[in-house]
């Protein structure tokens, strides 16, 4: 099945053997995994509770969007612009470069388009209406990160991919041209000619695989991208890891912080952040503006929909973190990001209806069978 994507050869395999990450025929986490983080009394879920398990895992229709075209027709007046276009996918505009995150415009987070999880929010633009990208971020290769008809559209455009070791294995496989790939370990860098962008890629705490045989036969990795003056982090997807308090000391402060929010379970719990242990995450790298990813588009666990939504709203004022939760499609500039509106709430409330709201941000302190994700 050509979704499964490639595999790792010659040079590839040599310089991915090299890392520090590397151990026998496998990548591995460096860092220990904090205590607490897994609950063992709590079973994996089995397929079945996996797919149709647990209730409000889908909201009733279709979330609030808005298509930002007419918006990124402008430059942003801080140099600085997110847009949340749903799950992990982020078009950051930062000082008049354009980067996107794990772009996933298919139907499904799965090897098949039959089966497994299915999108249940569209992405607020086409993908053929998207402007030009000048750099793609894949973080690591699980289906809801690195999605095969999106990356068979994108190596059209002859755009330049920064990922982590090995994923390059699965972009050549897909169409994209050998030069367009820069494959990173942790702590390396690569600087984006004539433009001075620099992408980084930093530790995370998670693991790899398209299939039953190959886990961890590449790396997962977060990302830093830093301009002449911005610098954002985009965490991919991960557990917590005290290594956030290197990736602070080493290429923060950061202008933008975007952590990973959905998708927990007790089982596995040190792979995934989860609302709570996102926020713990956001302190160790020293805090900014926080814009909440993984949710909001693909049912990934047994919670509710909106139940990473729903926790950070409660808990971000007593952490004291500047929360940025645009609504899809909605470009959002963080130097300029004043209120928090519980915008996803409208699909479960009567017609009518006022949405809830939390005050300005500003006042706030500051301070399974295939892997999926």
């Amino acid at each position: 099945m050509k979704s499964f994507g490639g595999t790792p050869q010659g040079a590839r395999l040599e310089r991915m053997k090299a890392s520090p990450s590397w151990a026998g025929e496998r990548f591995r986490n460096v860092h220990p995994i904090l205590e607490g983080l897994r609950d063992a009394a709590v079973p994996m879920p089995t397929l079945h509770e996996f797919l149709c398990g647990g209730e409000r895992r889908v909201p009733q229709r279709p979330l609030r969007s808005m298509s930002p075209l007419d918006v990124w027709s402008r430059p942003p007046a801080t140099g600085l612009r997110a847009t949340w276009l749903g799950h992990s996918t982020v078009l950051i505009e930062i000082d008049g470069m354009r980067v996107l995150t794990d772009p996933v415009w298919g139907r499904r987070a799965s090897p098949s388009q039959l089966a497994g999880p299915k999108r249940f929010q569209p992405v607020p633009v086409p993908l053929s209406a998207m402007p030009a990208i000048d750099v793609v971020i894949v973080s690591h290769d699980h289906y809801d990160h690195l999605d095969y008809p999106t990356i068979r559209e994108l190596a059209k455009r002859d755009v330049p991919f920064a990922t982590s070791l090995g994923v390059g294995a699965h972009l050549e496989a897909w169409g994209v041209r050998a030069e367009r790939i820069v494959e990173l370990d942790w702590w390396e860098s690569h600087e984006l000619p004539g433009n001075g962008l620099t992408v980084t890629a930093a530790p995370s705490q998670h693991f790899s695989g398209r299939g039953l045989k190959n886990r961890n036969s590449t790396l997962w990795s977060s990302f830093v991208v830093r301009s002449e003056r911005h610098a954002v982090f985009f965490s991919g997807d991960t557990g917590l890891t005290m290594e956030y308090e290197a990736i602070r000391e080493r290429l923060g402060p950061f202008d933008l912080v975007m952590l990973e929010v959905g998708g927990l379970h007790p089982s596995w719990g040190d792979m995934h952040l989860g609302p709570e242990n996102a926020l713990k995450a956001l302190e160790l790298l020293g805090g900014g503006p926080f814009l909440p990813i993984h949710w909001g588009t693909f049912s990934l666990a047994m919670h509710a929909w909106d139940q990473p939504a729903e926790v950070l709203l409660e808990l971000a004022p007593k952490a004291g973190a500047q929360l940025v939760m645009p609504r899809l499609g909605e470009p959002i500039e963080p130097a300029h990001a004043e209120r928090v509106t519980a915008w996803w709430r409208a699909v479960d409330q009567a017609s009518g209806e006022k949405e809830a709201r939390l005050p300005s941000a500003t006042t706030l302190p500051k301070s399974m069978p295939w892997p999926i994700d």
